[in-house]
């Protein structure tokens, strides 16, 4: 498994399982196969319900908790310091860990970013503490990460955003890179663009031909083209499935290339729509909601 440097030495498995939108019945089996697969690092959140049965499968697994990275991220409804400090512990307890290894602000919340800044804060504790290896931050855009590096000590370790052919957000990732704050792409393989919600022009980024005539000369999958478009960036990639075979096709991306001119047929696919929310839309009063005690 490659591996990527946050920029305070800490070492991430470059590539990932999600579990977004897993049901618990089903994390359980799906991050138990990840780790028999090869897998090393897992993503996972407050909001998605299911940190509990990530933490049974790694208790469970015989891969010692030490090589298994773990990544979770607070809900908005857990902003403010003394909330996020609490945010922490129900985290940790469902996980069954004392540690996380990256812990992140799942929303900007620009609608109340006074709290945004008051969660980041105590994410800055926890660093200190030792009870988290690095932190960051999930859906910042340009402005929000201004003001945060503006008011904060500690740069994000990460940036989590939805990065796909389709949805590219360079200036973030741009800014990012200038202030060494590694792009983690949520939706690699631009599953956002096929889920229902989308619109009467969904597509799927895997059908889209540029993708599937690179798949067909390298004797890949379509998902294994967009994953190796996203390693080959630098970036980190966080796919997700519950299908064993599925899971087990991802992780295979590490022995082949694409050349300069594939990877600039894949960045032409920008179509500046984004699958996820506004960030501008994200209020408390919209997606707050209770995040149960451990």
């Amino acid at each position: 498994m490659q591996t990527l440097t946050l920029n305070n030495g800490v070492e991430m498995p470059a590539l990932g399982l999600g579990v977004f939108q897993t049901p618990p019945d089903e994390t359980r089996a799906a991050v138990t196969a990840a780790l028999e697969l090869g897998y090393r690092h897992i993503d996972t959140a407050a909001a998605y319900g299911n940190e509990r049965e990530v933490g049974q499968a790694i208790r469970a697994s015989a891969v010692p908790r030490d090589g298994i990275f773990i990544e979770t991220k607070i809900w908005i409804s857990d902003y403010g310091y003394d909330e996020t400090l609490h945010g922490f512990d129900k985290s940790a307890a469902k996980l069954g860990v004392d540690q996380i290894d990256l812990l992140i602000l799942h929303q900007a919340l620009p609608s109340d970013f006074d709290k945004t800044l008051a969660a980041y804060r105590a994410l800055e504790r926890l660093l200190a503490d030792g009870k988290v290896r690095a932190i960051g931050v999930s859906n910042f855009m340009v402005d929000h990460l201004t003001t945060l590096l503006d008011t904060t000590s500690v740069v994000p370790a990460v940036n989590q955003l939805e990065i796909h052919p389709y949805f590219q957000q360079r200036p973030v990732l741009d800014f990012d890179d200038q202030h060494g704050i590694l792009n983690q792409a949520w939706s690699p393989i631009g599953g956002i663009t096929f889920y229902p919600g989308y619109g009467e022009e969904r597509r799927s980024v895997l059908a889209d031909p540029a993708v599937t005539a690179i798949a067909e000369v390298r004797g890949k999958s379509p998902a294994q083209v967009l994953l190796r478009w996203g390693i080959q960036q630098g970036r980190s990639v966080i796919p997700k499935s519950t299908k064993r075979h599925r899971i087990a096709e991802n992780i295979d991306v590490f022995d082949f290339a694409l050349t300069a001119d594939e990877l600039k047929s894949l960045d032409a696919l920008e179509t500046g729509r984004r699958g996820g929310p506004e960030p501008s839309d994200v209020t408390l009063a919209a997606y707050g909601r209770a995040i149960q005690e451990a």
